[in-house]
This record gives C-alpha cells, structure tokens and sequence, in this order.
C-alpha cells in the first residue's frame, strides 16, 4: 500500500509526544512493506527523525506566517518564498517554534482550517499538485485534526479517502481566546465531514472528539500508540537504585512542579534519604523562567543535589535515561489523550505512577503495570511514590507486568496492522 502522511515538522527542542507517534508508525509500516512518504509541514522533520531533504518542506512556517499577518507579502515572488523556506531560516524558525502557542494564532488556524478558501489556499495546492506528481498514494493520513482544511482538496485532486489521526487537539484549541474557541471547534466539525476516518489513540480522546466535533461512531477507529518492544532494553526496575523519573516537556502542563513539590515532600522522611529524581524532555523560551523556579524551590528545601536535569532527550539519551530510573511519573494537569512516555518507561520495566486523568486510567489499567493516584495534588503524588519505593516486591511485579503489557497491548507492529486494516477498509469502498 502506498501512504502519504502529512506531518507537521518539530522544531525538535522538546519530548513531542505527537512527532514519536507519527515516526514510530512510519517505520513500522515500512518494516511491513508498505511504502510511507512522510510529507512535513511548517518545519523539517527533527527529533527522531532524519532531515527529509528530498521532499519539500511545505507551507513554510516563516512564509506562511508573515502572509497571515501582513497581506503584502501574499503578492511576495517565488524567490521570496523559497528564501523564507531556506534550511538557514527554517531551522532557526525552528529553534523559536516550540515558544509558539495558540493564543496570537486563532486567526491562522481558521485560515489553515478553511483550506481552499483561506489564504493559503496557493500553498494547499501547490502540496496536492506535488503529491499527485510525485507519488500515487492509495490513502492520504493527516497527522491531527487541525489540519483537517486539507481534506477536500485532497480528495478532489487525488481520488483516495483521507483518514486523521486525533490526539490533543484540545490542548492547543482551549488555550486560545474564548471568543475564538468556539468558531474554531465548530470548523473543525465542519470539516470532519470532508474525512472518511478518524483514528483516536485512546477511547478516553475517541469520546473527547466525538463530543467537540459531533464525529459519528462508525468514523471512529480507536488505536493505541505503541512501541517497538525490541528497541528497549528490560531489566527489572526492583534491581535499578531508588531514583524517580520525569520524561515530558518541562513545563506547568505537564506538571513538572507538582512531581518537585511531591519530590520535596517525600525527601522530608529519613528513610527515602537515598531516593533521586531525574528530569528530561527539554524547553522551549518560554518555560525558561518556569524551571528556574523548580530548581530554586529544590536549592530552598536543601535537596538540589538530588535533583538532576537532563539538557538531552533525543533517543540515545533516552535510552541511558530509561535504564537507570526505577519509576516514572508525568502528571499532566488535566491529563492527556495517551503520552508515549507511558509505553516507552512500560517497554523498559519501569512501573509508571499517573494521576486519574484522560487516558491515563485507561492505558495503567490496560497495562498493569503502573498505579493511578488522585487527586493531582503533590500530597497525593508523595503517597503514591512513597508506597511504592517502601514495597519492592510490588515494584517487581509491576516492572514485569509493565514490559508484558507492551508486548501484548502497545506493540507499534500489532498497531501498525491495525492501521491498514482501517486504510483497506476505506480504500477498498
């Protein structure tokens, strides 16, 4: 089967939960013979990934942006366009993108969402023309849903179903101005009826979806993410030193203060005197002055020396990061739609503690091999993480069942054919 993803591309500064879960379905798909071209948007493809050089970047981030907000650079030449989307300025847009949220971008996301007829209507073309020149997809994948303005004009110009995954949209939707929040989930409804299958990755984020977007059930294929069993080393995490784990972007969504505060709390007992806690996944700008509030709380309680952050996250980092903590925690504020930090610690051996938020109950207690603590408060997380670093036995159990779990449940080859079976189903009509 012939597969186009459409991706878009990371500025690479931070753990993007969303970049590993495209990257790790790509390759899987190829392993089983398909062949995937991974089409970026916005950005090259960093991270993970190999710079795609013979496959152009488009709807250049730098171009796209300056055309939004000032309509002279729309009549811009094409040497203008291909300056802007040159490699030196795409990766210091790059290095910036991750300093980039919703609010101050409502308007560019209706534009994005209204496809055809907003103003990068050129740009769409200019993709749907290339895809129809250079490959012959038999099925067109779109990263999330807001690049659902892509749809129909995909459709028209290639004759194959488009399928969406859904993944967090909420994230980026809510944070933006209320009197914007509402135009942009009711496009996005709109246009979900220009897509023959939405793929969630959890059901917790398939009722989500449904519920904002008013999708109907026999659109919706709900897949797990996964990982490659064979790409992580097992030991057990009974054997590894008492040391605590944080694998996500370091910033206040994701919790990073309430895991130190709890990290605090639990270092006030004498007998957890041994007990570390490791911090990875990167920053953007804007989280900057966020972590040098952690570390000076930490610096404040006496215990900075125990605390270590890890300036890399990339996969070789990960790897040494994975084998030496023996528990995870990420507690997301208001939970999460999946987080393929879960798989990969599970994938490990390494026991996961998450708060009873979004898919979190629905993936720890799939797996076995975690806890669930509420509410999401750092006396909480303390008690949680207290009990199990006082109960060994339990955690050798739950490493067991953490790495069995992937095998049998988050296996990214097993999600892979599931995947094309849900392409076949559509491409087959």
């Amino acid at each position: 089967m012939n597969i186009i993803q459409i991706i878009p591309g990371s500025g690479g500064s931070f753990y993007c939960g969303n970049c590993l879960r495209d990257s790790k379905f790509v390759d899987s798909l190829k392993k089983q013979g398909h062949s995937v071209i991974k089409v970026p948007m916005y950005l090259p493809l960093f991270s993970d990934e190999r710079d795609l050089s013979d496959v152009p970047v488009f709807y250049g981030a730098i171009s796209i942006y300056l055309k939004q907000l000032y309509p002279i650079f729309r009549k811009a030449p094409a040497w203008f366009d291909h300056l802007l989307n040159s490699k030196p300025l795409m990766k210091l847009a790059a290095g910036m993108a991750g300093s980039t949220n919703a609010k101050g971008l409502e308007e560019m996301t209706i534009s994005m969402l209204l496809g055809e007829e907003g103003e990068q209507s050129k740009e769409l073309d200019k993709m749907a023309d290339w895809i129809a020149e250079h490959c012959k997809p038999d099925v067109i994948h779109l990263s999330n849903a807001l690049l659902l303005g892509l749809a129909r004009r995909m459709k028209q110009k290639l004759n194959v179903p488009v399928v969406c995954s859904l993944q967090d949209e909420d994230v980026w939707v809510d944070v933006m101005k209320p009197s914007m929040r509402e135009s942009v989930w009711k496009l996005m409804e709109e246009k979900a009826t220009d897509v023959d299958a939405f793929i969630p990755v959890s059901g917790y984020y398939a009722q989500v979806a449904k519920q904002r977007m008013n999708i109907p059930d026999e659109k919706m294929h709900t897949i797990h993410l996964g990982v490659d069993p064979s790409d992580y080393s097992f030991s057990n995490a009974s054997e590894r030193k008492r040391e605590i784990g944080y694998l996500s972007r370091m910033n206040a969504e994701n919790g990073l203060d309430i895991l130190v505060d709890a990290f605090i709390l639990l270092k006030k007992e004498e007998r957890f005197s041994d007990v570390h806690l490791h911090i990875t996944g990167g920053w953007t700008g804007d989280d900057i002055h966020y972590i040098k509030e952690q570390k000076a709380k930490l610096v404040s309680a006496g215990i900075r020396s125990f605390a270590h952050f890890w300036e890399g996250f990339e996969i070789e980092h990960r790897t040494h990061f994975l084998k030496r903590v023996q528990l995870m925690s990420v507690p997301v504020r208001n939970g999460e739609a999946f987080g393929i930090y879960l798989s990969e610690a599970m994938a490990s051996g390494i026991p996961v503690v998450q708060p009873n938020l979004g898919a979190f109950p629905e993936i720890v207690n799939t797996a076995g091999g975690g806890i669930i603590y509420e509410p999401n408060t750092p006396e909480a997380l303390c008690k949680a993480l207290q009990n199990l670093l006082d109960d060994q036995p339990l955690i050798n159990k739950l490493s067991i069942e953490a790495r069995k779990s992937v095998e049998e449940h988050f296996d990214i080859n097993t999600q892979a054919e599931k995947m094309i079976a849900v392409y076949q189903k559509y491409v087959n009509r």
